[in-house]
């Protein structure tokens, strides 16, 4: 059977297309003769039905082929010299390539982006998923499937209600920021192992608590908010007063009146050279500059504006200032601290410049949009307890300058009870005092209650720092009207810059 031999002779050829490759229309089409001409020819007939099988395979691969491989001489043998074998390829047939073409994406067309078919569930399903979606744990389109199955079933819905309440116990709010009370509750855990060797005294503890906390919140800013804008707010007479600055200046006013405190203890004074000016009556006869003149002179001093820079040297004083008072023991808390028309006793004034520094970092707070919590509370009891004390002085003083109503015409002898009022502190830190308002000197009873004042501790610690009004003040009143005015506008006459 020479037509076998031939036929299949070129297959023992070595080409580099693959054997499974796809074929042509001209392939197919010698194949499909090649078998028409098998079968006519039948098995027997060999040298007949070989001919015409051979020719079909000529026609298909371009021509005839030779035993050793190589193409005729006619034109279709593709030279007709023997350099080429095997199966032509789509380049040279002018077929499309076998590979197609990638295909351009929807979202480089510029068109919409179809819309997801809506997922149709059952009410099993949709029932099952009430879990996953109380903790947005669902899918974008199972999510909007069982949002669209509690419009229609009331049982379903008062089951998700339920399950989104557990979900919200499971996870509560937690703010970032720490608790305030934090670095007091560590700082105790640590004393309780081991007692400090020169422990801090207990007055002084909150405005060490204070300054830290002021400080970690100054660590936090960057460089461009210590230029942001701040107002600085205090009550005088009748009416509020503000005064402009910085981030930074509200620091270095902080640390000219704590210079107060730590000339005190023989610390260097954080002005230097600078003196203040005596303008008014109150620091002439002291002495001692006011704080507001200490901060008009350090500001004043200042050849350019106070940077973030002004951060370190109140830092190293507020260290060195509860340093010192350690070291000096609890003793030293009856050290007079002047504060140019007033003195008060260092464990006072450490008090004082804790509530200070409170607000003021409550005003930065404020400027660079930061939250910012209150004192620990047996700190803020602390605080509120001085404004309670200093209460009736503020309201002497207030009588002799004629901006509140005159003493009654009777006199109440020094130590003997007089009138009072009910001051009711709310919240933590709270607390109640009686308040004299006859004299300073007087001693307030509650068989002598007028009236009765109830804020919260926050509150009255605003008003107390001059940032809320004694008219706008939260208060509770029960009493002698007069009386309460005259109170809490003491009470806001307590605050200065």
């Amino acid at each position: 059977m020479s037509g076998g031999a031939d036929r299949f002779e070129p297959f023992d050829e070595p080409f580099d297309e693959p054997f499974d490759r796809p074929l042509d229309e001209h392939e197919e089409h010698g194949e499909h003769e090649e078998h028409e001409a098998k079968e006519q020819g039948g098995e027997g007939d060999g040298g007949d039905g070989g001919g015409r099988a051979q020719e079909a395979a000529d026609r298909s691969s371009g021509g005839p082929r030779d035993v050793d491989g190589g193409h005729g001489d006619g034109p279709a043998g593709g030279g007709g010299d023997g350099g080429g074998g095997g199966f032509t390829g789509p380049a040279a047939s002018g077929q499309p390539p076998r590979i197609p073409t990638p295909r351009s994406s929807v979202e480089d067309t510029g068109l919409p982006l179809p819309e997801p078919a809506p997922l149709v569930l059952e009410h099993r399903v949709l029932k099952s998923l009430l879990g996953a979606w109380a903790l947005a744990a669902c899918s974008a389109q199972e999510t909007a499937a069982v949002e669209e199955h509690l419009g229609e079933c009331g049982a379903c819905a008062d089951e998700a209600l339920r399950l989104r309440g557990a979900v919200g116990l499971l996870h509560p709010p937690e703010s970032l920021d720490l608790d305030p009370t934090l670095r007091t509750r560590v700082l105790e855990g640590c004393l309780d192992r081991r007692p400090a060797r020169i422990p801090v005294p207990e007055w002084a503890t909150p405005y060490d608590a204070e300054a830290a906390r002021l400080d970690a919140l100054l660590q936090d800013i960057g460089d461009a908010e210590w230029h942001a804008p701040v107002r600085l707010r205090w009550f005088e007479g009748d009416g509020p007063v503000s005064r402009r600055t910085t981030v930074a200046g509200v620091i270095a006013h902080l640390l000219s009146v704590d210079g107060l405190v730590g000339v005190a203890l023989g610390l260097e004074d954080p002005l230097g050279d600078a003196t203040a000016e005596k303008t008014d009556a109150e620091g002439a006869a002291a002495g001692t500059p006011t704080p507001s003149q200490r901060t008009e002179a350090y500001w004043r001093a200042s050849h350019f504006p106070p940077t973030r820079a002004v951060r370190a040297p109140w830092r190293e004083q507020s260290h060195h200032i509860v340093r010192t008072v350690s070291f000096a023991g609890g003793g030293s808390g009856r050290l007079a601290v002047s504060y140019g028309g007033f003195a008060l006793p260092l464990s006072d004034s450490m008090l004082d410049r804790a509530f200070e520094c409170w607000v003021h970092a409550g005003d930065i707070a404020d400027a660079v949009d930061y939250p910012y919590e209150p004192p620990a509370p047996r700190h803020l009891h602390r605080m509120i307890d001085l404004a309670a004390r200093m209460l009736p002085v503020s309201l002497a003083e207030r009588r002799r300058a004629g901006l509140s109503a005159p003493a009654p015409r009777r006199l109440v002898a020094a130590g003997a009870p007089g009138r009072s009022l009910r001051l009711e502190i709310e919240g933590s830190g709270g607390g109640e005092w009686l308040i004299p308002l006859d004299s300073p000197a007087s001693v307030a009873s509650a068989e002598h209650e007028v009236a009765h004042v109830a804020l919260d501790g926050v509150e009255f610690c605003r008003l107390a720092a001059g940032h809320v009004s004694p008219e706008e003040a939260a208060a509770g009143q029960v009493g002698d009207r007069e009386a309460i005015r005259d109170v809490l506008f003491a009470a806001a006459s307590l605050s200065r810059m």
